[in-house]
């Protein structure tokens, strides 16, 4: 007999629910925390409940192939911690019996509400390039990016990111598993060829529920229409999932313009850089914006591009404040002086309004507008966060968070940013699970180990604090932020020669490139020299630093709490004690 799919559902025994959406177990509403691989294995027993699920089976399900550990005492242990959470019982269960040298059973009544077969959710996966030339995959790749901005726009359909559907270009796994990896209900599938001056795009919508095909179109147009081929295609894909588009959306939608072809090459080239989110790629991304601006002043896309990237070149401390600030207004100025409803272009404004500025009202009232016009929009809900936790509204902030996540759940950027948000939420444990998740997903993304450093350091894990930003350093390119995390690790364990050292190489570093005073203020701190940080952080008010409005939440800076002088520079800074 068939078993039910509860991949989409939240499934209810006893007094627990267990959200498959989202990855979480509820107590009575309440999350109770479980590691990934034992909801995993709750969410197979519960797909087969009341069957046995053998050992083996389960070893084939939570470890790939390629994995070598230690099966049997990985799942022993994966089986105690749910029974753990589940407050269960091998002896006398509740929930999960063992059945001697064979597996385990469900054997709780479970709970699944009726499936929606509505399409609410979906994917623009990474369409193929069929242009023949390996190149062009930047300009193949800026259409998937196109087609998502477009069904974004619809606010009852939440569309997942470039970012997150990137990972998977060329995949070989079935698009029903694709789904539920990216949490959507349907796909879009398709290809680019362009010769000559003509573009095509082929594309085929498929329920990925049931893998079945619902729709396949075939487009084409000359390169000056391109944006007008892109609102055709997503139009078509609206009508066809009969989702609700109110007359604002659907203006939106249908909204084109002719654009010069190096204009848009040049900022598609710029998307492609801009989210690597390195310096080296946020200043490509950057200089190919500008390109796209001498060649057409009024793409306003370009213009929101100048400000995302003079915006990250500020909070990343690799360029002074001052000068960022002054060109990200600007070119946000303009991007809405030419489309005032262009949501990317409120968010990139409500950013210079508070971390510039810090005018929280007027940062806060752009970030939302940006949500109202685009709801789907992922940056300005992350950008939101760090406005909500830095003044003290946590929940608020873990809320805008959570939403990114349902937005691109296997994005590097948000991924890294959710762990980033419960650290300054000071939940540390959760802060090393998220930033533990990222780096699963890759490595070498250098951010996350900046805020595990910080959360094992919280903990007094401190060799494992400084193992973490040791490896985050080389992976920035020796980035300031990175240094100073560092010295301030060493610091903090009691080695101080070691962050006096970095302070040296931090001092030699200012004299050619630009060091944010707040990154000194760091070390000081951890060495526990209190006049040379209030020294530091008055240079870091001065200067307009980019981290400065972050203090309030800043774990490093929690000894100094109490101090006049801190509550004074609170004040100022717009940030209630």
């Amino acid at each position: 007999m068939a078993t039910p799919d509860i991949s989409r559902r939240t499934a209810r025994f006893g007094d627990f629910e267990a959200d498959c959406l989202s990855g979480q177990l509820r107590h009575h509403g309440t999350r109770v925390r479980l590691p990934d691989q034992s909801f995993r294995m709750l969410l197979l027993l519960l797909e087969r409940a009341g069957e046995v699920v053998t050992r083996e089976e389960l070893r084939r399900e939570l470890w790939a192939e390629d994995t070598f550990v230690d099966f049997e005492a990985g799942m022993n242990s994966a089986v105690k911690r749910l029974r753990d959470a589940l407050g269960d019982s091998a002896d006398t269960p509740r929930f999960v019996e063992t059945l001697p040298r064979r597996g385990y059973r469900f054997i709780a009544p479970v709970e699944l509400p009726h499936l929606d077969t509505r399409i609410k959710s979906i994917a623009v996966l990474p369409l193929d390039n069929l242009i023949g030339d390996r190149a062009q995959d930047f300009f193949v790749d800026g259409m998937t990016d196109a087609l998502i901005t477009r069904l974004a726009q619809i606010g009852a359909l939440r569309v997942t990111s470039r970012t997150s559907v990137m990972r998977y270009r060329e995949t070989d796994k079935p698009l029903p598993q694709v789904a539920r990896e990216l949490n959507v209900d349907a796909v879009i599938e398709g290809a680019v060829t362009r010769s000559g001056g003509r573009v095509r795009i082929t594309a085929q919508l498929v329920d990925a529920r049931t893998d079945q095909h619902l729709w396949a179109r075939e487009y084409e147009r000359e390169l000056t229409d391109i944006l007008l081929l892109q609102a055709e295609v997503a139009q078509a894909i609206a009508d066809e999932i009969q989702i609700k588009v109110t007359p604002q959306e659907q203006a939106r939608l249908a909204t084109a313009r002719l654009v010069k072809p190096k204009a848009y090459e040049a900022y598609l080239r710029g998307r492609f850089h801009w989210d690597k989110r390195t310096e080296e790629g946020m200043r490509k991304g950057l200089a190919l914006f500008e390109q796209a601006l001498a060649e057409d002043p009024s793409f306003a896309l370009s213009q929101t591009g100048v400000a995302e990237c003079y915006n990250m070149l500020g909070y990343w401390g690799v360029a002074p404040p001052q000068e960022v600030s002054s060109n990200a207004k600007a070119a946000a100025m303009k991007a809405l002086e030419i489309d005032p409803s262009l949501a990317e272009a409120h968010a990139a404004q409500g950013w210079t309004k508070f971390a510039y500025d810090w005018d929280w009202t007027a940062g806060e009232r752009e970030f939302r507008y940006a949500i109202d016009l685009k709801s789907g929009y992922t940056t300005a809900h992350q950008w939101y966060s760090h406005l909500l936790i830095y003044q003290g509204r946590v929940a608020e902030a873990l809320t805008q968070v959570e939403r990114t996540l349902e937005l691109e759940p296997v994005s590097l950027v948000m991924n890294s940013n959710s762990a980033l948000i419960y650290m300054l939420a000071h939940d540390c444990d959760e802060t090393i699970e998220r930033a533990r998740k990222t780096l699963e997903l890759d490595p070498h993304f250098s951010p996350p180990y900046i805020w595990l450093g910080w959360a094992l350091q919280k903990k007094s894990m401190h060799d494992e604090a400084i193992d973490a930003l040791r490896r985050a350093v080389p992976l920035s390119g020796h980035g300031p932020r990175y240094l100073s995390a560092l010295g301030h690790a060493y610091a903090a364990s009691d080695q101080s020669s070691e962050a006096i050292k970095i302070l040296v190489q931090l001092e030699a570093m200012a004299t050619e490139r630009y060091v944010s005073a707040y990154d000194f203020a760091v070390i000081y701190a951890g060495l526990g020299d209190v006049e040379k940080t209030f020294a530091a952080l008055g240079r870091a008010y001065d200067e307009r630093a980019t981290w400065l409005p972050m203090i309030k939440a800043d774990p490093r800076f929690e000894s100094l709490q109490s101090e006049s002088r801190f509550l004074n520079l609170l004040s100022k800074l717009g940030l209630a004690a």
